[in-house]
């Protein structure tokens, strides 16, 4: 079964692309034209977004530089032992909404420190899989096309994102 959906896997990105460019054959779209006005207007997208980029990149930055990350962390540790989070992995569940690449250097350090067998590792790495960035979604999505109000897409997403961390915590203590 395992070695089906492996075959499935390799060929699924090659047929879908074929698939995509036999439908625009048949209805004789010009396939090059097409993909270079997409290709534009995502370059303007995309230079669209780099202030709200910049702007976050910036703001984790001085959040980890300034120490704050450690305060929190230490006010935070009655109820992560309570919760039963390990504090090395207390930075990746508050990095994560905010910043992927922040978070991954933490996983990693944590994978480092404790092994990626640990049950420390597993949940790190069980929080990176489930968890998603969620201000860096709204920033770029929603600074993409001038969304200005998004106060009940940031509660849901963070509340995703801390019933996913609980939820992480539980499947790691359940099935390790």
């Amino acid at each position: 079964m395992q070695q089906f959906f492996i075959q499935i896997s390799e060929w699924l990105l090659p047929i879908l692309v074929c698939t995509i460019l036999i439908s625009g054959f048949i209805r004789r779209v010009p396939l090059y034209n097409t993909f270079v006005e997409g290709a534009k207007s995502g370059f303007a997208t995309a230079v669209k977004l780099i202030p709200h980029l910049v702007a976050m990149m910036v703001a984790v930055q001085v959040f980890s530089a300034s120490g704050a990350m450690g305060i929190l962390i230490h006010w935070l540790t009655p109820v992560l032992s309570i919760l039963h989070i390990p504090p090395e992995v207390a930075p990746l569940g508050l990095l994560r909404p905010i910043s992927g690449q922040g978070s991954l250097a933490m996983m990693i350090q944590v994978l480092k420190s404790k092994g990626p067998d640990s049950t420390t590792g597993v949940l790190a790495s069980t929080m990176q899989a489930s968890t998603d960035t969620t201000l860096y979604i709204l920033t770029v999505y929603f600074g993409s096309v001038g969304i200005q109000k998004f106060r009940y897409a940031l509660t849901v997403g963070l509340l995703s994102d801390l019933v996913a961390i609980v939820a992480s915590v539980f499947a790691v203590h359940v099935f390790k």
